[in-house]
């Protein structure tokens, strides 16, 4: 774990609580190392999830917790997103200056647009051999349900303590998609299915439906959450991925790399407006939001969905771990008011 970040002096603060967790979990591809970060924080406070909900890079991440013995998680995802795979040996380049390490970056992600990511996707054009006519991408993921196979156990996933839901879009009809494992038995074509991002990656075929990366209709996919509350107290920690806030981009390459994330991030306030409007004047639920973003991405390229590389792996790895703490902190000190009637916004700043 010190690939990625340290591990903290201390005692669970939450051994025995009267209240779920549930962590949302959002799309952004190479970007959620940083949602690894953010687990490993809670896993090592013995804050385990009761639910996990996740859209794309989301439900992979989330398939590997939920699908795994507790005890046995961060294995799992070192194994998946491999920090130390520096492709630079085993440097360390946070010594590099600004410019270097952005160029670094930027040849990172344009070697995965070529190359592709083993283990989730394959190289540029890999699906158009063969290519049939339900399947148009650029690149193939057969790789990535092979990885599933092997990394998560379905028998935990579907039946373990933590419940897990997925969510994808119809490519048909545009209808929102929910798998989850108490309505139903799941493999990995599910997790594939709301991974799989028009037009880099295939839709993916279940009962008859072809289905894309859920990210498309909400990135940040809380919805399965707020819509149908359990009347149990609840910590929903949501973890975004692309910010809404950010400097002014200064070139072509930032301003594409900015408008993917005001696509993505304005879905995820106007879902928070929504279910705050609706939930605010019920007195039979009691949930507490604490939205996790990851805003520190000034040393991000435009191209930071498919940067892979180690070294930014294991910064974004420590981000998240960094960005839970002063959540942390407050359920220490119990200035986090968990157990108020509605849906209250957490703030820790």
């Amino acid at each position: 774990m010190g690939d990625t970040a340290e591990v903290a002096d201390v005692t669970d603060i939450a051994p025995a609580r009267d209240f779920d967790i549930v962590l949302v979990l959002s799309g952004g591809n190479a970007l959620g190392a940083f949602e690894v970060g953010v687990y490993q924080a809670l896993h090592e406070h013995g804050l385990y999830p009761d639910w996990i909900v996740g859209t794309s890079i989301g439900a992979i991440n989330g398939a590997l917790i939920a699908g795994s013995r507790r005890e046995h998680r961060l294995d799992v995802l070192r194994t998946f997103w491999r920090p130390n795979d520096y492709g630079w040996g085993t440097a360390d380049t946070s010594w590099f200056p600004v410019a270097m390490d952005t160029a670094r970056r930027t040849v990172a992600a344009s070697w995965t647009l070529a190359a592709g990511r083993s283990g989730i996707f394959g190289p540029l054009l890999s699906s158009m051999s063969p290519w049939t006519a339900n399947e148009p991408s650029l690149f193939e993921t057969d790789q990535l349900r092979e990885t599933m196979d092997r990394l998560v156990d379905f028998d935990i996933l579907n039946a373990g303590p933590c419940r897990f839901t997925a969510t994808a879009v119809d490519l048909a009809t545009g209808d929102d998609v929910v798998f989850d494992t108490r309505h139903k038995t799941l493999d990995a074509r599910h997790i594939r299915a709301s991974a799989a991002l028009p037009v880099a990656f295939p839709p993916v075929e279940i009962d008859g439906r072809w289905l894309v990366d859920g990210g498309l209709s909400a990135n940040l996919p809380l919805d399965p959450v707020l819509a149908d509350p359990s009347p149990r107290p609840a910590l929903v920690m949501a973890v975004d991925l692309l910010p809404l806030g950010q400097p002014l981009p200064l070139t072509i390459g930032e301003a594409a790399g900015r408008m993917q994330d005001l696509i993505f991030a304005a879905q995820s306030r106007r879902t928070i407006e929504r279910w705050t409007m609706a939930h605010a004047a019920r007195d039979d639920v009691s949930i507490a939001l604490l939205r996790i973003a990851y805003t520190e991405q000034v040393e991000e390229v435009a191209a930071k969905a498919m940067d892979f590389s180690g070294p930014t792996v294991a910064q974004r790895w420590k981000a998240g771990y960094a960005a839970v703490m002063p959540m942390l902190d407050r359920m220490r000190d119990e200035t986090l008011q968990i157990g108020k009637p509605g849906l209250n916004i957490v703030e820790t700043a």
